[in-house]
Parts: structure tokens; sequence; C-alpha cells
């Protein structure tokens, strides 16, 4: 019988290299970039064949598990979620699902996978995964070497040596992201793209960051050891996550390491770490335009336009790329990231809102929308899901008026309970303790609008919450 390989999936970071769409709050891994499923649940998918295999391991910050356990559930996959308390880069975020996965199940053969990469032929990437799996259950880390499409800058390379295992081979040395000319020549020499996923076993790569960086897998190995459970969620202990080194797992091992290997691999994969990545990966029409929804082009070639749903009409352009979201709007031309990213360091800077936060914010029980806004008055459309409901609240500085528009709300004010149908409204006194909650099977939709003297959401005392933020 086949050993079920463990997939971890890493998705705890925080990037702005697709902003304004991927924010810090929800960011690229998180979104329907492609069609109506994540790249997060797409990477799930990828590796779901029981077959192959086992319960995947999810590793994310904790700020997102949220956003983990709702788009685990649109697509029926469970997992076990384990949740950094401050970000440390891909080496403690492996060597603690490592360790997690090894206490699991000893002997365990890991799949380490970003959650926020693209594979266009899964077929091939799993065949990918057959292949290696020998070598990983003879103790070496498996590397996967995407076969160049071009001579890229944006990719770190994998310089391959001789046949270990079917067509798995040795990794003679890990180099950076080239100039034009030396990629050019890495791919005429044969060398692979660095995707950054690994197959291993969970001992082996233990003992490798040891011989490296042994504090770090001790106070890693405690963090998984005297992890919490909440909400279902397995919450490593900021004490001793902390205390990690932050390294990328290539940094910290794989370029030190004589246990690397690498298994060839041509899957149509992309790390999408920019905007012309999207294009490059979308449908296009005769043109070479890509639209991710409503756009009208004239005279106007080889452009990108995302939009949440205002039209957007390009007419006598090349090589754009424009993203309209409800509170930002980018215009950018069709090239590396750098430029963005000094971009956004700006935005940050003029208006860090639009850097952390979308005009939609999602929260466990739903989501919300500022629809107008002044010096003190606020509206807003709150969301709440089927059998979810707000925590047990009060605002000192002040009122709210909500207004059904679809469903059913149960209101809790002060002493009162009561049940709001649509076009009915409730008013909610400055210091009243109040709670809102959706009994019925539909969801709810109401209008708030807020007066008072501030406005800000940290004007909120909890006194029960259902997700442990009181």
């Amino acid at each position: 019988m086949t050993q079920h390989v463990t997939p971890l999936i890493m998705c705890g970071g925080a990037g702005t290299r697709l902003w304004p769409a991927s924010r810090e709050v929800r960011p690229k891994q998180f979104l329907p970039l492609f069609g109506p499923r994540s790249t997060f649940q797409e990477t799930l998918l990828r590796v779901s064949d029981p077959i192959l295999f086992g319960r995947p391991i999810v590793i994310t910050n904790a700020a997102y598990r949220f956003l983990v356990r709702e788009q685990l559930a649109e697509i029926g996959i469970e997992a076990d979620v384990l949740l950094e308390p401050m970000r440390r880069d891909s080496g403690p975020a492996i060597v603690a699902g490592a360790v997690f996965a090894e206490q699991r199940a000893a002997g365990a053969i890991v799949l380490a996978l970003a959650a926020d990469h693209v594979v266009r032929d899964n077929g091939a990437f799993v065949a990918a995964c057959s292949a290696g799996l020998t070598a990983a259950q003879n103790g070496r880390i498996v590397t996967f070497g995407v076969k160049p499409e071009r001579a890229a800058t944006d990719y770190g390379y994998i310089r391959p040596g001789d046949p270990i295992i079917g067509d798995v081979r040795a990794v003679v040395e890990f180099v950076e992201k080239p100039d034009a000319a030396t990629a050019a020549q890495y791919v005429e020499s044969g060398y692979f793209w660095n995707s950054g996923n690994f197959m291993f076993p969970a001992a082996a790569l233990i003992d490798e960051y040891n011989a490296v960086d042994p504090d770090s897998v001790s106070t890693l190995a405690e963090a998984v050891n005297s992890a919490g459970r909440d909400l279902g969620f397995v919450t490593l202990p900021e004490a001793a996550f902390g205390k990690a080194k932050p390294i990328s797992i290539d940094y910290a091992v794989m370029e030190k390491t004589s246990r690397a290997a690498v298994i060839p691999v041509s899957c149509g994969w992309s790390d999408v770490g920019s905007w012309r990545a999207v294009w490059e990966l979308s449908g296009k029409d005769e043109a070479g335009n890509a639209a991710q929804g409503p756009a009208v082009f004239e005279d106007t070639r080889n452009c990108h336009v995302s939009s949440d749903g205002v039209l957007v009409s390009l007419e006598g352009v090349d090589d754009l790329v424009v993203v309209a979201t409800e509170d930002a709007v980018l215009v950018s031309r069709q090239k590396d990231g750098g430029g963005l990213k000094r971009l956004v360091a700006k935005v940050k800077k003029t208006a860090p809102g639009l850097t952390s936060h979308h005009a939609q914010v999602h929260r466990p029980w739903g989501s919300y929308r500022s629809l107008d806004s002044g010096s003190r008055h606020q509206v807003k459309r709150i969301i709440v899901k089927p059998g979810e409901r707000l925590s047990l609240q009060k605002h000192h500085h002040r009122s709210e008026h909500w207004i059904v528009v679809r469903g059913t709300a149960r209101v809790t004010v002060d002493e009162l309970i009561k049940t709001i149908h649509e076009n009915e409204s409730i008013y909610i006194p400055i210091g009243a303790t109040h709670r809102l909650e959706n009994p019925g099977k539909i969801t709810l939709e109401l209008i708030e609008v807020q007066t008072g003297s501030y406005l800000g959401e940290d004007d909120i005392i909890r006194f029960d919450d259902d997700y442990r933020r009181s």
C-alpha cells in the first residue's frame, strides 16, 4: 500500500504584490483570482486524492483563522489548522508543521505547499509527487523543479546533478534570481525554476534544521507540545513560537543540506507574484486583453483588467494593468512588481487603511461594508450568516439604528429580546448592551445607521463572544 503523504499548506503570508485586490487582512491566497475558488482552495483540492494524500495540515496566521475555516467548509475539506501567533517566515512554519505531523503519525511524509501558487496541470503535479515519493521515503528532501517556460528573472533556479531514483536527481546548488543573460544561460544548461514546494520525511527535515539552528527547533517543538485548542484550532503559544529565528526554509536548510533532491515537473506552475503573472495565466481575447469583471476594450492590446463590479473601459492603450476595487484603483504598466512595491509603500503612508482592509470587511459571523460616512454618522450594510451572531457588546460614543432588509434578526437590547423582520427597525441607544443574531435559514441583511461623537471600530466593549474575541 502506498504511504499517505501529509499535505502541509502554508497560508500565513500577507503580501501586497497584487494590491489593491490583495490586502493585509485578506491576502491573495484567499482571493478568487482565476475563477470561483481561491488559490488556497485550489491547492487543497490538488492534494485531496485519498489514495495518495492524507488529512492536510494548514498553518496560518491567527488573524486568518476564520477565513481558513470558511474556505475549507466551502470545498468540503477537513484539516488540522495550526495558528501562528506571529509571522516567522517559511522555516519555522514548516518545522512546526513537521513536528505536528510526526506527532500525529510517526514516519510521516510531508508535502509542504505554498497556498498562493497556481498549477494549471494538476495531473502532472500529482504524478511528480508520486514519482518523488520513494526518494522522500529514503530520507531525501525533494523539491519540485519546474521546467522553465522562459528565461525568467523573477525566480530562483536549481542546478540538477546525478540521478538518484527514477527521475529524481541530486541538487548541486540553489541560485538566486539572475539577470536576463544569466537566466538564459541557466535555461540552456538545464536548470529548473525553484518552486519553493517540498516533500520530505518529517523527521529528516527536523534533523537537518536542528543541525543548523537547534535553538529554533527546540522552541518550535515546545510550541507544538504546549499548543492549546480553541474553537477547533491548534494555537501555538507566542512565548515559545516567538523565540524561533525568522528565516526562509531555503536559507535555513535547502541551501545547506546534503539531502536535497529535485523532481522535474512541467505543470503550468506560477507563484503569481505580480499582476503581469495574473495576466499571463488568464484567458485573453485576440488582442491579448484579459479581464476579470466587466471591461470593454477598443484599440487596446495586451492589457489586464480586474474589477469588483465597476465597468472599466480602455481605449488606445497597450500593456496596462487596471485594477478597480470599491475604494482604490490601480493603473500600472505590465512589468515586474518593483514599482508597485514602492507605490504601495507610499499609499501606506498616506492612506494606511487602503493597504490593510477592503471596503467589505469580513468577520467570522459574516461581513460589513461602509456605504457612507461623515464626522458624526456612518451607514453600513451588515451581512450575518444563518445561525451566527455578533458579540454581546456596547459602545460609549455612538447609538445605532438597524433596519432589516432581508431575513430575520433576533436583537437583544439590555433586558429586551425582540425579533425583527424585513422592513422593520430597532434603535440601540448609546451605552446599551446589545447583540444581533440570525436565527433563520437565509442570510440576514440589514442597514445600520450610526450617529455619535466617535465611530471607530475600537469603541466596542465585548461581554460575550462566540469567537473568543472578548
